[in-house]
């Protein structure tokens, strides 16, 4: 067979393979990159940091703050916000755009 008789080697079984796997990478990297992720880690991470200071806090901090462990109260609201956003992301995980809603390429226009 010639290549120019449109035959590309490829059967339409090997093809929906192929665009099933595209499908699934697409989708692993849109949940990859949610930013829910990212802003839920940070504020889990730093809760902890500041939780801890306030366990460890002298009472001279406490009384600077006019008898308030300040730094225990806010790891603890950031320790709760962080995971509030990753519990969201764990219940409502993003979708794949559909394919007809990728952008398409538009074709060069001549002078």
């Amino acid at each position: 067979m010639s290549e120019s008789s449109g035959y590309s080697g490829f059967s339409e079984k090997d093809v929906q393979r192929e665009v099933s796997e595209l499908e699934t990478k697409s989708a692993t990297a849109a949940q990859l990159f949610d930013i829910r992720r990212i802003i839920g880690g940070l504020f889990v991470l730093y809760g902890v940091i500041v939780t801890i200071a306030g366990f460890t806090a002298s009472d001279a901090d406490i009384d600077k703050a006019e008898g308030v462990n300040i730094n225990l109260w806010t790891g603890l609201g950031m320790l709760a916000l962080g995971l509030f956003f990753l519990a969201w992301l764990k219940l409502r995980p993003t979708a794949p755009p559909p394919p007809d809603a990728l952008p398409q390429e538009k074709p060069a226009e001549r002078p």
